[in-house]
């Protein structure tokens, strides 16, 4: 999926409409998803970006790589497959 984006480094009041508004300047945006923590729902300052093709995603890193948003630098990438995790379970006696 080389259409799906990282975008890091954006700030704590960045909106994923902010993010759908910007990165629609590169071409069709598929979905935004800021990523926030699952017990108070804020921000981890971070979010995935997923452009309708491959060359839009490029001219979206080209485009806002490094570039301010909100007051903050953000870094734009190609999003990376999610790693596997190995969880142990943990049992109480």
């Amino acid at each position: 999926m080389e259409n799906k984006l990282y975008v890091g480094g954006i700030s704590y009041s960045t909106t994923e409409s902010g993010l759908e508004d910007l990165f629609s300047q590169a071409g069709k945006v598929d979905s935004v998803n800021i990523i926030t923590d699952k017990f108070s729902g804020k921000s981890k300052g971070f979010a995935f970006v997923e452009m309708s093709n491959e060359e839009e995603a490029k001219k979206a890193i080209e485009m806002f790589n490094g570039k301010e948003l909100d007051g903050r630098k953000i870094i734009v990438d190609h999003a990376r497959p999610m790693k596997k995790r190995n969880f142990q379970e943990k049992r109480i006696i």
